[in-house]
């Protein structure tokens, strides 16, 4: 069987890729390379799945209509095997494999990025790249997908994080953190020529830019306090003409690689293998993910922008930023994906399509989206809040071809409730009549246990509160009654949004929790009691 190599060498035997039914970039990539290496345009950080998946096909298609000559600079902080073992040895080339409900699949080669760089101190020369990158005039878009508690600095009890705690004294020379060295580029870019810079974060989080912004700023009044950057600096993070940290809403599915696409592309001569690297990234030379996608920015970008809105993006003001985001983060899309994150995880589940296919859980998600979710949704104006809903519940989840699993979601569970629940408990006319958003809650309580619905252990997701809050149910047996140890977390409204107290919901997760810890198969069986 003739094989396919992913590499630009690799790609020159275009008629074998094709015959294949890969579709192959048309636009010259060496001369890409020379545009992007002579006046970078777009800078991501954060080289995963998504950015693979999203915005570097967005950037392709520019490249292929003549819209754009440039090409995406990708940048890994976290994780930087990824760029080690996927992105070098392949050229900076993926496979995307598009994902249809009825099964049907699209293949493409995405050759939009330009370079792959780490922002770790074991790689000088893609520091030393980086700092040149952002001294560049040209640069218009930093961009980010760096997931949610990528912007914290100070852990839950609100003390500075030991590497923002020694970046904060030492200064922008030699940062450790994510955010000191983000805030040590921006200051490299404030002497080179104060040029003006938009940085854009595109994670599912609440009023996103304005986290963003927050981190950096803290880093640079305190650096300006102690003497160690010019007076200025804070002034030029500070203006909008010269900074602007726009607001977003992303949405697309993109879960790790799967086998079955593995094996397919295998079939076609491609040697691929997924990786599952130290801090338990799975990655592939291959990106597998639905058909549907939103993205939509916030319209301020001081050094200009890409042409986007060609791509499909949605810009727009902040107001309507705003209501997008809260449409999908608290009701139509991210509430859904975490209460069968919990219950998948504690009944066994595997994928999300196959608890779509449990009418109890699919009650559950329709319950909270229409009833308990939908009343406090604000139309946006661009996307019909009830079409958005529908296509997410009879098109997304169900999709058997996205193997999408609730122990992905489940990841940092306690940095995604405040938004993904609090924000509707805050905006109900009653909070006391809520029935499933509860039944939730009590759920991740029960799931803190590592214990699932047949008493066996499972691997709880990774969070970064996990041992603080795993506190509260350590010792919990099934058959005990012991939902009262949970009162002081309820109250805790960095986690929930809210004072579950306070809005007469602490009550109620107890009872919740005390009947699913009863015994074996309380769960499901209190998941009926509830849902019918």
């Amino acid at each position: 069987m003739e094989k396919l190599v992913l590499t630009d060498a690799g790609l020159a035997a275009r008629k074998s890729w094709e015959e294949k039914g890969y579709r192959l970039p048309s636009f010259d990539r060496q001369a890409m390379y020379r545009a992007t290496k002579t006046a970078p345009r777009w800078l991501h950080f954060g080289a995963g799945n998504i950015f693979r998946a999203f915005p570097a096909v967005l950037q392709q298609h520019l490249l292929e209509t003549g819209e754009e000559q440039s090409g995406i600079i990708v940048c890994e902080n976290y994780d930087t095997e990824i760029i080690e073992k996927v992105y070098t040895p392949h050229d900076q080339l993926s496979v995307f494999v598009r994902l249809y409900p009825d099964g049907k699949k699209e293949k493409l080669i995405i050759a939009s990025v330009a370079e792959a760089l780490a922002a770790d101190a074991s790689h000088p020369d893609d520091w030393a790249r980086l700092q040149e990158i952002f001294q560049a005039p040209s640069l218009q878009i930093a961009s980010f997908t760096i997931t949610e508690k990528g912007y914290r600095i100070m852990d839950g009890a609100g003390v500075l994080y030991p590497d923002v705690a020694e970046d904060f004294s030492a200064g922008p020379a030699m940062p450790q953190s994510f955010m000191g060295k983000l805030s040590a580029l921006c200051y490299s870019r404030y002497l080179a020529g104060k040029y003006p810079l938009a940085l854009v974060s595109m994670d599912n989080c609440s009023h996103n830019g304005e986290k963003l912004q927050a981190a950096i700023l803290a880093f640079a009044k305190e650096w300006e306090k102690q003497g160690l950057v010019q007076e200025g600096f804070t002034a030029y993070l500070s203006d909008p003409g010269s900074v602007s940290f726009p607001w977003s809403m992303i949405d697309k599915i993109t879960p790790r690689p799967d086998e079955r696409i593995q094996k397919e592309l295998q079939a076609d001569g491609l040697d691929t293998e997924i990786l599952c690297t130290a801090k338990n990234t799975y990655v592939a030379s291959y990106v597998n993910a639905e058909v549907p996608e939103y993205l939509v920015i916030e319209d301020q970008f001081p050094n200009g922008r890409p042409a986007l809105e060609k791509s499909g993006v949605m810009f727009t003001t902040r107001e309507t930023v705003e209501k997008t985001e809260r449409m999908k983060v608290c009701t139509c899309l991210n509430p859904l994906h975490t209460a069968l994150a919990i219950f998948g995880c504690l009944l066994g589940y595997h994928t999300i399509y196959e608890e779509m296919e449990n009418p109890v859980l699919k009650a559950l998600v329709e319950k909270i989206g229409y009833e308990e979710g939908m009343p406090c949704v604000v139309d946006p104006g661009i996307i019909r809040p009830a079409d958005f809903l529908k296509e997410v519940l009879e098109q997304r989840l169900p999709n058997p071809f996205i193997p999408d699993t609730p122990q992905r979601i489940a990841t940092d569970t306690s940095q995604k409730l405040s938004i993904r629940f609090g924000e509707t408990i805050k905006a109900s006319a009653d909070a006391r009549k809520l029935i499933y958003i509860p039944l939730v809650l009590a759920g991740w309580c029960r799931y803190l246990m590592g214990l699932d619905d047949a008493g066996q252990p499972f691997s709880i997701s990774p969070d970064p509160m996990l041992s603080e809050v795993q506190a509260f149910v350590r010792g919990v047996a099934l058959g005990q009654r012991e939902g009262k140890r949970l009162a002081p977390l309820l109250s805790n409204a960095q986690i929930f949004g809210v004072d579950l107290h306070q809005y007469g919901l602490a009550d109620l997760v107890i009872q919740m929790f005390d009947e699913m810890t009863a015994a074996t198969g309380a769960v499901a069986a209190t998941l009926k009691k509830y849902v019918g």
